[in-house]
């Protein structure tokens, strides 16, 4: 079973990548299910229904989520018609689930959504939740458990894998925006600190410049914009998982603006 996962889309700029190459990536690279996340997709800020619709129609077949899930309210309407998740360590209270359970080639899979604490909101713990969680899901003989683990803090991502980095078949960290160059297997479990956004490059994480500098310069915020026009960037990381769920293969892509794609091997460690 072979696995596509986008990190962070932006924006119309993001979408509109994700329209350009999704479709030709997912042909090429033999993928039977193709994993994004979506939380800043409506303008850099949350998932609308009209865009949630785009994206499905770009050939993506699961939505995750995290701190800006919440942002567009039409949201809560489609939690539960739509293949959309959010943070499963949001309050049991919050709208919509953590899992979201299909079938791939005769396997059942569970794509999993979790959220880090630094700088986040309120949530539940998911370092004391998460074990049980994927007990849980062995118990019913699920092996193909894939992670968004949503988090600010580099090393929130690396607790993740010595926890259960041995009974889940990937982590994918999302959230930072920033790319980072450490997709390898462990043990079977593929893992990367944070797959990159997918739109504007040449801003800051994917907004337009001016607001950012002008906090950081003079501690005044402001609204953040998409840009109207920007060089893109397109990252996903495909990996491919053996019958019992363990991770045999693993790249990262990339593609800037229509430059031809860049692929990058992950390094395995048994």
């Amino acid at each position: 079973m072979r696995i596509g996962f986008i990190g962070d889309i932006v924006g119309k700029p993001g979408r509109m990548m994700v329209k350009k190459y999704l479709h030709q990536l997912r042909e090429e690279h033999v993928l039977d299910l193709v994993i994004a996340n979506c939380e800043n997709a409506s303008h850099g800020f949350g998932l609308t229904r009209k865009n949630a619709d785009e994206l499905l129609s770009y050939s993506i077949d699961v939505m995750t989520g995290g701190n800006h899930s919440f942002d567009k309210k039409e949201i809560v309407e489609i939690f539960e018609t739509y293949p959309i998740i959010r943070p499963m360590n949001y309050p049991e209270a919050a709208p919509g689930k953590g899992i979201f359970r299909t079938s791939v080639n005769g396997k059942d899979v569970a794509v999993l959504n979790l959220m880090g604490h630094y700088t986040m909101p309120m949530a539940d713990n998911p370092f004391t939740m998460i074990a049980s969680v994927v007990s849980s899901l062995k118990a019913e003989g699920i092996g193909h458990i894939i992670i968004d683990m949503h988090a600010e803090a580099s090393a929130e991502k690396n607790v993740l894998l010595h926890l259960v980095g041995d009974e889940v078949s990937a982590i994918l960290g999302t959230h930072t925006h920033v790319g980072t160059d450490d997709l390898q297997i462990v043990q079977g479990c593929a893992y990367v600190t944070d797959v990159g956004l997918t739109g504007c490059r040449d801003g800051v994480i994917g907004m337009e410049k001016s607001v950012p500098m002008r906090r950081f310069m003079t501690g005044l915020g402001g609204h953040h914009d998409i840009p109207e026009s920007c060089n893109t960037i397109f990252q996903m990381t495909v990996f491919e998982l053996d019958d019992t769920g363990r991770c045999i293969d693993a790249e990262k892509i990339k593609i800037y603006d229509d430059n031809p794609k860049i692929v990058t091997k992950a390094i395995t460690f048994r």
